[in-house]
């Protein structure tokens, strides 16, 4: 498969690693609709936030991925999430610094506490620290059981450690 035919992307990175970001910039230069798998895991209400239960997610998952492109993303590798990675034509890692993460959990917090940034959560002071909490636990066990997991699917990974490489990747093409 060539590059610039990428119709269904999956993006998994750590928490502040760019993922929506990046998934709304190809979302709108690729016309392609991006979705993100906190809101396959959660039913977004005006009450509150409800956890699908095991079988919605799967079901809601798979009635995106049978469509003809997608743009999922997300931080989840976990083995509901697999035809995600087994259907995709392309599967972009997002491998952003440790400490620019850090930053940007930072920045986003502050962020939607002026009410500058929207976000699919209410963010408390107990949501902060867990991003941080998250984002080791990430370098530490979800990237490598990413790389273990699916090394199956490694020519079809493409590793971006800054903005240069995936502009590099799509300008190519386009």
């Amino acid at each position: 498969m060539e590059k610039g035919n990428a119709k269904r992307i999956h993006i998994i990175g750590s928490v502040g690693s760019g993922k929506t970001t990046l998934a709304k910039w190809l979302s709108a230069n690729l016309n392609i609709p991006f979705f993100e798998l906190d809101n396959v895991v959660w039913k977004r209400n005006e009450s509150g936030d409800m956890r699908r239960t095991e079988i919605e997610r799967k079901e809601y998952l798979n009635e995106i991925i049978q469509t003809e492109a997608w743009i999922i993303e997300g931080v989840h590798n976990e083995k509901w999430v697999a035809n995600s990675f087994h259907s995709a034509d392309l599967i972009i890692f997002l491998d952003s610094p440790y400490t620019i993460r850090t930053l940007r959990i930072i920045k986003r917090f502050l962020l939607q506490k002026l009410k500058l940034e929207k976000s699919n959560y209410k963010p408390t002071i107990n949501i902060f620290f867990k991003m941080f909490k998250w984002n080791r636990h990430f370098e530490e066990v979800g990237k490598p059981n990413f790389f273990n997991t699916y090394r199956v699917y490694s020519e079809k990974v493409l590793v971006v450690t800054n903005n240069r490489t995936i502009m590099n990747y799509f300008e190519k093409e386009g």
